[in-house]
């Protein structure tokens, strides 16, 4: 573990190598959280799923680092959630907003249950392997208002998990509960890029973009790219990102 790492000793695993299962898109935040997860010690799992998302891109940029920052097994787990529709990132006719909403209202990028539903099958990989802990790159600082970004949704879906799983049912203490953990939910859009560099993560290889082309090139309009720019701006590094050509 790091002496950066060692701020965060309350996500640090309680066995040696212990497994982790680490939500993992290809974007900014959840490559920093796979990097700190590594580097606390956990023997780290991905997980990246295919829900119908506009783009395969972020996918291919997950793929990718995945490999290049040692996960023992990366796992894509491929979803038709453009059935269900209700969201601009998975029903084409929605338009992905490029200009700021001047409204408190939850944002049409917002995918309805999809980080319950991905959270679900990290805990049933998680269980299986063995394992009680999982890593999930939530943010209520600079987030779109997502519901299923605050702590409180966090601390609730862990209570569930405890309560849902043989692992939780059979645990002998309080501390052998299955953890949720959201290091970076308090945590700036600069604050958590400063803390990525500091673990070497590469992020000119992430892919944030609601609606990246084919190249994984951002469209450098949408709330996702804004946030980022925003956050290399306020963290006084360049940005790497990857803009496509007008």
């Amino acid at each position: 573990m790091s002496s950066l790492s060692a701020a965060f000793q309350q996500f640090a695993p309680r066995k040696p190598h212990a497994p982790a299962v680490i939500l993992f898109s290809g974007g900014l935040d959840s490559s920093t959280v796979l990097a700190l997860a590594k580097d606390l010690g956990y023997t780290p799992y991905a997980l990246s799923v295919g829900y119908g998302q506009r783009h395969s891109s972020e996918l291919a940029a997950a793929k990718h680092i995945a490999k290049k920052m040692g996960v023992v097994r990366h796992e894509v787990v491929n979803l038709d959630l453009t059935r269900f529709g209700g969201s601009a990132l998975t029903d084409s006719a929605i338009a992905v907003p490029t200009t700021p909403s001047d409204t408190a209202e939850i944002p049409v990028t917002y995918v309805p249950a999809r980080n319950t539903i991905l959270l679900s099958l990290a805990l049933g990989w998680a269980e299986s392997l063995g394992g009680l802990d999982i890593f999930y790159g939530a943010n209520a600082v600079d987030y779109s208002g997502y519901p299923d970004c605050r702590p409180e949704y966090v601390a609730s879906f862990e209570t569930m998990a405890s309560l849902a799983t043989k692992a939780g049912v059979e645990a002998l203490s309080h501390e052998n509960r299955v953890r949720v953990h959201a290091p970076i939910i308090n945590m700036s859009k600069a604050e958590i890029i400063a803390l990525g560099k500091s673990l070497g993560v590469d992020y000119s290889q992430t892919v944030s973009c609601y609606q990246a082309n084919d190249l994984g090139e951002a469209c450098g309009v949408c709330e996702s790219c804004r946030l980022r720019q925003a956050g290399f701006q306020q963290a006084n590094l360049s940005d790497p990102t990857r803009y496509q050509k007008n």
